[in-house]
């Protein structure tokens, strides 16, 4: 068997399948009894560019606002840089607090310009925590460059991301 990466990116998919990849992957892992931290992407139709964009906390159930008011009239994306902090702060103190799993939401524009979550991917990392998130292509370089060989990208099946934690968890069970 080969040893899997402890941080696997769900890629080549639309984002709206990577999304609906990653919440049932969570609801098995659930179902398995794990402890999950972590953000997940919830999106409701209208307000804006991007639509009314929110994160829940895996730990709490909390649905924590990530858009911000434009106006109308607005063609901008609204997401709100304060809001995806607060998430990110919910995500640490999961982190700390203790867990299985960690899922984010995914590694984006304000990830790989050193913000968004991307404390919450280094909380994960310094607490040996795997990690499951998604990548949109064009960040390839930057995610790799950030997590190395830490992470691997996984193709958008459901038999991929339960063969990744399954070997994941023989590895760690064998250590």
């Amino acid at each position: 068997m080969t040893s899997r990466a402890a941080i696997a990116a769900i890629c080549g998919a639309h984002s709206a399948e990577k999304r609906l990849l990653l919440h049932d992957f969570i609801k098995r892992r659930r179902r398995e009894g794990l402890r999950l931290a972590g953000v997940i992407e919830a999106r409701d139709p209208g307000a804006g560019a991007c639509g009314a964009l929110s994160l829940i906390d895996l730990a709490t159930g909390a649905r924590i606002s990530i858009s911000q008011k434009l106006g109308p009239g607005s063609t901008a994306c609204n997401l709100d840089p304060g809001g995806v902090a607060d998430a990110c702060a919910a995500a640490q103190r999961a982190i700390a607090a203790g867990a299985d799993l960690v899922a984010l939401s995914k590694f984006g524009k304000l990830e790989a310009d050193g913000g968004g979550l991307r404390d919450a991917f280094a909380s994960a990392g310094e607490s040996g925590l795997p990690v499951i998130t998604t990548l949109h292509p064009s960040l390839r370089e930057d995610f790799f460059r950030f997590a190395g060989d830490l992470a691997e990208a996984i193709a958008p099946e459901p038999q991929a991301l339960d063969a990744w934690w399954s070997e994941l968890f023989a590895q760690s069970r064998a250590a």
